[in-house]
């Protein structure tokens, strides 16, 4: 768990071939953009932080990026979990 002001920033091995679920909950006010690298490149998704759990599929390939920034006037508090699928 982290706060919305200082984001997620973090980077696991998942194996190669394996479906894993990333889960995401914020709960405060605004919103948080949620970006991953390799894995889905160039994909972000918007979060409202209204307490509401997104889920994400990701496709293991080794080291994956995952980074949520707060948007601006956000705050609260963000957790998240990554389990095989």
């Amino acid at each position: 768990m982290e706060r919305v002001a200082e984001g997620i920033h973090s980077e696991p091995t998942l194996n190669k071939g394996k479906t894993y679920r990333l889960s995401l909950a914020c709960a405060g006010r605004g919103n948080a953009r949620l970006t991953f690298v390799p894995a889905n490149a160039g994909r972000q998704a918007t979060v409202s932080c209204d307490g509401a759990v997104a889920q994400q599929r990701i496709t293991g390939g080794g080291p994956v990026r995952i980074d949520v920034y707060g948007t601006e006037g956000s705050s609260g508090a963000i957790a998240w979990q990554v389990d095989a699928a």
